[in-house]
């Protein structure tokens, strides 16, 4: 079974303060703010929401279906990606772009201040959840039945929202760090088009403030919404009930970066095999606990049966 993942792919610039932003910003002087940070260690990563989301679904075993747009100097993504078969075929490159790039430095609290260039992500639009479809079905592929619709160019995001509603494609809404682009009619009107939302406790703070709703009432419009708390774990909320997913505690805190993509990676897995909330949460959240022990996005290479071993360690049972 596949699913489809719209979103951004990206080289991540990550880099590591070693200090606590807090100690170096003045709040009462925040209106003439003027600060550098050392960052005696850079590196270079594989990243973007489709690319990381895509990388924790593979890991799984799942089948993820990019599409998404990078710029002339996207060819060694391109080649990692079929390197870990995953199908290329809707990642459109356009050759006068970069591909979106993200500068993100981490202080010693996991706190993080990221600069984001979109380049290739701004056409977006470009792609269309139809041209996969009609594709797939010539090449004898199977049919996406699931999606998502990850941080991407604004209008991208739009039109592919409404693309996979119109094809009947049940879908995740996640709008990330997109959520700002969008004001509060907008995004209900995508949050009723999608099966699902998915958003992180800042987020959803900033979605109620936009809407004038509440979370308990945003999750009434779709099937089931998922509020990430980082440590804390995460909340579901479906069938008019919350479910409390526990933390997977990290065996050592590394890079927060991508968490929240391997947690939405998890989120795909469990609805492509039909697993119950409570399972997919937790199943979910321990790809995030994965994740975290690795410097980078794409940086974790255990395999299913690692994962699943994990998996009955923590909660006593197999998925």
């Amino acid at each position: 079974m596949s699913s489809l993942i719209c979103g951004s792919i990206a080289y991540d610039t990550i880099m590591n303060f070693e200090g606590k932003f807090a100690d170096q910003i003045l709040a009462e002087q925040i209106h003439i703010l003027n600060v550098a940070f050392l960052v005696p260690t850079m590196r270079r990563e594989f990243g973007g929401c489709a690319g990381n989301i895509a990388y924790n679904l593979n890991l799984l075993g799942g089948d993820p279906i990019i599409m998404a747009t990078v710029g002339g100097d996207a060819a060694p993504y391109l080649e990692r990606l079929k390197q870990l078969k995953i199908d290329t075929t809707h990642i459109r490159q356009i050759d006068d772009a970069f591909t979106a790039q993200a500068m993100i430095t981490t202080d010693q609290a996991n706190n993080q201040i990221t600069a984001f260039h979109p380049g290739a992500m701004s056409d977006s639009h470009l792609n269309q959840v139809s041209a996969v479809a009609l594709e797939r079905s010539k090449n004898n592929k199977g049919a996406a039945k699931f999606g998502i619709v990850a941080p991407d160019g604004r209008q991208g995001m739009w039109e592919h929202c409404h693309q996979l509603a119109d094809a009947n494609i049940p879908f995740i809404f996640d709008p990330g760090q997109g959520l700002p682009m969008f004001n509060g009619p907008e995004l209900l009107e995508l949050v009723e088009m999608a099966s699902y939302l998915a958003v992180n406790d800042y987020e959803g703070e900033m979605l109620a403030q936009r809407t004038g709703l509440s979370l308990e009432k945003v999750a009434q419009r779709v099937k089931a919404m998922i509020v990430t708390k980082g440590a804390e774990g995460a909340d579901i909320y479906c069938d008019g009930k919350c479910i409390a997913i526990p933390p997977v505690p990290a065996t050592k805190v590394v890079d927060p970066t991508g968490c929240g993509d391997a947690f939405r990676g998890g989120l795909l897995f469990g609805l492509e095999n039909d697993m119950d909330w409570e399972t997919t949460g937790r199943l979910a959240s321990l790809m995030g606990s994965i994740k975290i022990t690795h410097q980078g996005p794409q940086n974790h290479q255990m395999g299913k049966a690692e994962i699943a071993a994990q998996f009955k360690s923590a909660f006593g049972y197999a998925f």
